[in-house]
């Protein structure tokens, strides 16, 4: 069991949020707060909601103009998730602890949410189409053996081809990868063209070799930054781990963050239907009490209808 604890002068409620539960927090004298949580061992990535966010703390801007903020939602939503998983022979040492990673996120999931998996090395496969059923995904994990070269972007291509057939509206895609691409049809342009149209989220995990390492492909120096770049654009992120023994962290750090959103709904001001790259961003106000300065993530822009 895991105590949780946090000081926040000014704060009406708070919630502590896990993987896979959310817990209320209750006030204590002296302005702390506090929660205990059963089911979270030491070491359980988390976050804080304070106050559960107000549609007016969130300022959403389409190419510099302030747009107004039709609806707003914080609660968790089903998910629909894709498992693209590397098995190219530059895993080698990292797929058991790759293979760990994912099962530690899929166990995340409810009942409401559905996955698929999608396999990659020389070519892309789709090993697992959508399933609630996730034990059918770990089952052919197991029989991952790592070998030959590393079709990264073909396999994210055939997972946003797998997401069209989502139930669900909340969507992601979850590579684990070295992130070196070698053997590809598609280039990184198309596949960043790509993720820009699709309404999903992209989340990387991986091991990435040390840049001074010796013997390093160009394909390897650069695969953790062409993964931060595909995963940014749609609001999601690319985490790395130091060491294979890091990657059940942060595949908790993602099931937490993807339990962990807020979905915000507007009309454009811009109604031209043009076919144009809209520029998103999004401005936070600052909740009081709070010290530390707040970072969002989302989704960077979109296309424009072109009819």
């Amino acid at each position: 069991m895991s105590e949780f604890r946090v000081w926040a002068p000014n704060a009406k409620r708070i919630q502590v949020r896990l993987a896979s539960y959310t817990h209320e927090m209750e006030s204590l004298p002296g302005r702390w707060w506090l929660a205990n949580a059963p089911e979270a061992p030491a070491g359980a990535d988390y976050s804080f909601m304070v106050d559960g966010g107000e549609k007016e703390d969130f300022h959403l801007f389409e190419d510099g103009v302030e747009q107004n903020v039709a609806h707003f939602s914080g609660e968790d939503a089903p998910l629909s998730v894709g498992l693209v998983f590397d098995e190219s022979g530059s895993m080698d040492y990292k797929l058991r602890t790759s293979r760990e990673a994912a099962a530690q996120f899929l166990k995340t999931l409810n009942t409401d949410d559905e996955a698929f998996l999608v396999e990659f090395g020389d070519s892309a496969k789709l090993s697992v189409g959508f399933t609630a059923h996730t034990e059918e995904i770990q089952s052919v994990l197991k029989n991952a053996h790592p070998a030959g070269l590393t079709a990264m972007l073909d396999a994210i291509n055939t997972g946003l081809h797998e997401m069209k057939k989502a139930k669900n509206p909340r969507k992601a895609i979850v590579i684990v990868s070295d992130g070196g691409d070698n053997h590809s049809q598609y280039t990184a342009a198309e596949i960043e063209s790509l993720v820009r149209e699709a309404d999903v989220q992209i989340y990387a995990m991986g091991v990435f070799e040390p840049v001074l390492s010796f013997g390093l492909t160009p394909e390897e120096i650069s695969g953790p930054r062409l993964l931060s770049e595909i995963a940014a654009q749609t609001g999601g992120r690319a985490f790395a781990a130091a060491v294979p023994s890091d990657l059940p962290s942060v595949a908790a750090r993602i099931a937490v963050e993807l339990r962990n959103q807020y979905v915000l709904a507007y009309y454009p001001t811009n109604q031209a239907k043009d076919g144009k790259y809209r520029k998103v961003e999004l401005k936070l106000s600052q909740p009081p009490g709070i010290t530390s300065a707040l970072k969002g993530h989302w989704r960077l822009g979109y296309y424009a209808p072109t009819q």
